[in-house]
């Protein structure tokens, strides 16, 4: 076990199937325990857990960032770059819609990123970022 505290997020999804299928075969992420109602995942060291409730699903506000409008509730993961490249590839290959094309953003600045934003079947926005230089992650 990490001496870092890992993260813990619990969301809803219309269908296990589906979410099995996006997270654990599309992203590879490793399903752990499971019930009739909810199934967790490995999402990248921390733990995920989707939950059986599609009258909760769907995309919700969005919030100018860096010229796009980025969606307010979303999650996702910071990736070593070659990993992030090597998932947008992935995403393309699938045919996933990016609702934020994979691009650089906040280009020449602090905190300056790769990401990009797409839908798992449930609705629920993602974004996946990469930094060159991790140590900039939280510089102001």
């Amino acid at each position: 076990m990490s001496a870092t505290p890992l993260f813990h997020l619990a969301f809803p999804v219309r269908d296990l199937d589906e979410a099995r299928a996006f997270y654990g075969g599309l992203l590879g992420c490793p399903e752990g325990r499971s019930a009739e109602d909810w199934c967790d995942f490995d999402f990248w060291g921390h733990q995920i857990v989707a939950y059986r409730a599609p009258h909760l699903c769907g995309l919700a506000d969005t919030s100018p960032v860096d010229g796009d409008d980025v969606p307010v509730r979303h999650f996702g993961a910071i990736l070593p770059m070659a990993d992030w490249e090597a998932l947008a590839e992935r995403l393309r290959t699938a045919g996933v819609r990016f609702i934020i094309e994979p691009q650089v953003r906040f280009v020449g600045e602090v905190g300056e990123q790769h990401s990009m934003f797409f839908l798992d079947p449930s609705g629920n926005a993602l974004e996946f970022k990469a930094f060159r230089d991790i140590a900039t992650l939280f510089a102001r």
